[in-house]
């Protein structure tokens, strides 16, 4: 009898032995399989690009145009702050003031104008105009490059840095015979651009500033 009991004992403490080195080896794979079972967090999402023109922003001699989109922002005024785009009759349209010439003011110029208006209507008016997109000056690239279409004409942009904004030239360009057509007064210009030239240092005044409506061709 003692004999029996001593080996019942040993028995189990044989099965306390199997099943704690089992919850041993259990417990890190639990862990493992709820790792992988939970959501992977979330990659990081690009920010979305600022509503407001930087160009714009940065630059106060910037002339707005038609088609450009502007945020008018009058404080403590909801009613009469909005986002309008100017017409191609170089207006845009407001509460209380119906239209008001905006082409050709700096969003300063235009503030102004606006706030004096406003002072018949609202006292002490406080006005901000943003240029949340510029529309109306674009420049245009087809041709052989990789990247062909219209593009935004940032300020002093000039014929090298909306080609190397293309993504590059084709197997089959010639950026020897580059040229930027312009159009001035009814009249349409052809002027010469060597790529090669230019980016060599030779010929730099061919690397002109660039005006809005210029296309550029590469053959």
């Amino acid at each position: 009898m003692p004999l029996r009991i001593e080996g019942e004992a040993e028995m189990k403490h044989s099965k306390l032995l199997i099943l704690a080195g089992a919850m041993l080896l259990a417990g890190p794979a639990t862990v493992l399989q709820a790792r992988a079972q939970s959501p992977a967090p979330e990659a990081a999402k690009p920010m979305a690009p600022a509503t407001s023109s930087p160009v714009a922003a940065n630059d106060p001699d910037y002339k707005i145009g038609p088609q450009d989109v502007l945020t008018i922002n009058v404080w403590k005024e909801p009613d009469v702050s909005r986002e309008v785009p100017v017409r191609p009759d170089g207006k845009i349209s407001l509460p209380l003031l119906n239209d008001v010439e905006a082409a050709g003011l700096t969003p300063m110029q235009l503030a102004n104008s606006l706030t004096e208006s406003l002072k018949k209507f609202i006292s002490s008016p406080q006005v901000t105009v943003i240029v949340k997109e510029i529309n109306s000056r674009r420049v245009y690239v087809i041709g052989e490059v990789v990247r062909a279409g219209t593009f935004p004409l940032l300020p002093k942009m000039t014929v090298l840095q909306i080609v190397s904004s293309c993504g590059g030239f084709t197997q089959f360009a010639n950026p020897k015979k580059i040229y930027v057509l312009r159009t001035k007064d009814g009249k349409q210009t052809k002027i010469p651009f060597n790529y090669r030239e230019v980016v060599s240092g030779k010929n730099p005044e061919q690397n002109i500033e660039l005006q809005p409506g210029d296309t550029i061709v590469v053959p």
